[in-house]
């Protein structure tokens, strides 16, 4: 049973406490082996955008724990899931979870889980991939949690569980990340965070790195959000970045590390469970979509899951826009499959990416029938990292912006969602407010911003005095 901690060659950790070794091993002889130890490769040659050496040795898996993050299970008032990476000799792995309490004690009264354990190869390392979800949790109750494997551990993390019902929640919402990550994104969710620290989870809507095979892009993703996603479930869909291309730049599926790193509620469609998902968040349902591949089985699940919705709001989100504020870049199968039941089942917020630009609006194009919307869905564009379009105008949108970084807070209240758009320095750009009118479309107000002005590539650099 001792061998259970050891690596590929038989070799073991690193020297252990005598007391942490003992502890390990209650933990094998309490614990029935769930380990699933499998090995990815990626299918595809590595896009080739190598890092310089000292990024490669950066980002290296290590013994201590790294890139922890939580998603939400498909009951998130009673369940979530922590993935992490280690070093690939660490071949068994747990967390351990107790009720958060203000003496520090509390873990004399943890639970232990051990974790799912999958091997990722990529150019730059192999490490492993390591998965547990907490269940049998309480609703909206305050938790710490940690993970790891004999004398290496990350530091015990926070967070809350839902509640049982329909509450007020308040969750970020953060457009493409993409490109230079350490240098500039990190800003953006970081000032997301001191805006909002009470928000209860994060959307990400795709795109998060440039090259999805590239292992210190992600890296510099999981570094810039820090302990923001070990505390906030994040909800990502996939964009067409976190997808492999061949030689052809066709895409040939999704990345190694999407499955590795992010771990859904299994509710969609047979084949797209780990990039298609909803979850019912206190009184709203949330609904992630991938706007790659496969829309029509995904336009026939979209229209049970909306047609059996009991929630009081619907959000839906998907990287590639209904309607492109940069040019001729929507997707036209998004725009004539799904758009169509967007509009009949009366969504109330539609938040995209892959513009890297910003764009707010209801989509009225009167005439143009991919673009009729009777029913008031306010359709979102938004960018949080450095790479910027130009917008072009168009009817359908009430606010717009270029060359800026933005991130946005949203809260969800029993009769309004209230949206607001800041840019990274603090600046409130956008905002509305959505009213629920029951048996009547939502009316839609828009906040009073002291700067009307849109902002534009000629208008967003102030230059400093000398």
């Amino acid at each position: 049973m001792c061998n259970l901690i050891a690596n590929a060659n038989g070799q073991g950790f690193p020297p252990l406490r005598s007391d942490k070794t003992k502890r390990l091993m209650k933990k094998v002889i309490l614990l029935v082996w769930v380990s699933k130890l499998s090995l990815l490769s990626l299918a595809q040659p590595p896009e080739k955008n190598l890092p310089p050496e000292h990024l490669q040795i950066r980002y290296e898996p290590q013994w201590w724990p790294d890139r922890i993050l939580l998603t939400p299970a498909t009951d998130p008032a009673t369940s979530v899931t922590v993935t992490w990476r280690t070093r690939a000799e660490v071949r068994t792995a747990f967390a351990e979870i107790a009720l958060a309490d203000p003496s520090p004690e509390f873990d004399e009264y943890e639970k232990d889980y051990q974790a799912e354990t999958e091997l990722l190869v990529s150019e730059f390392a192999r490490a492993a991939y390591h998965k547990v979800t907490f269940t049998d949790l309480q609703p909206a109750t305050l938790y710490a949690y940690r993970v790891g494997a004999g004398d290496y551990w990350s530091e015990w993390v926070q967070f809350r569980t839902a509640a049982a019902g329909p509450e007020p929640f308040t969750f970020l919402y953060l457009g493409d990340a993409q490109n230079d990550l350490h240098e500039h994104w990190s800003r953006a969710i970081r000032a997301a965070y001191r805006e909002a620290p009470q928000a209860d989870w994060v959307l990400h809507a795709g795109d998060l790195i440039n090259h999805s095979q590239n292992d210190y892009e992600w890296g510099e993703w999981f570094q810039a959000g820090g302990f923001i996603h070990r505390s906030m479930p994040v909800v990502v869909p996939p964009g067409n970045h976190e997808y492999i291309k061949n030689a052809e730049k066709r895409k040939v599926g999704i990345s190694p590390f999407w499955g590795a790193q992010f771990n859904f509620p299994d509710n969609g469609p047979e084949g797209l469970e780990d990039r298609c998902f909803y979850v019912d968040y206190q009184g709203a349902r949330i609904i992630s979509m991938d706007s790659n591949a496969d829309f029509e089985r995904q336009a026939d699940w979209l229209a049970d899951v909306l047609e059996d919705n009991s929630n009081q709001w619907t959000i839906v989100t998907f990287h590639h826009p209904v309607i492109s504020p940069s040019g001729d870049r929507q997707c036209e199968e998004v725009q004539q499959l799904w758009k169509p039941l967007l509009d009949q089942y009366q969504v109330d917020l539609v938040l995209q990416g892959h513009d890297h630009s910003y764009a707010r609006g209801q989509g009225l194009i009167t005439g143009t029938n991919p673009y009729e919307n009777d029913s008031k869905v306010v359709y979102v564009v938004s960018v949080s990292g450095p790479k910027m379009y130009s917008i072009t105008g168009q009817p359908w949108m009430d606010r717009a912006a270029e060359n800026t970084q933005l991130f946005q807070v949203i809260e969800v209240m029993e009769k309004e969602i209230r949206y607001r758009a800041y840019t990274v320095d603090g600046m409130l750009y956008d905002g509305f407010v959505i009213h629920k009118r029951p048996g009547k479309t939502n009316k839609v107000k828009a906040l009073k911003i002291s700067s009307k002005k849109g902002r534009r590539f000629e208008n967003t650099l102030t230059k400093p005095e000398r």
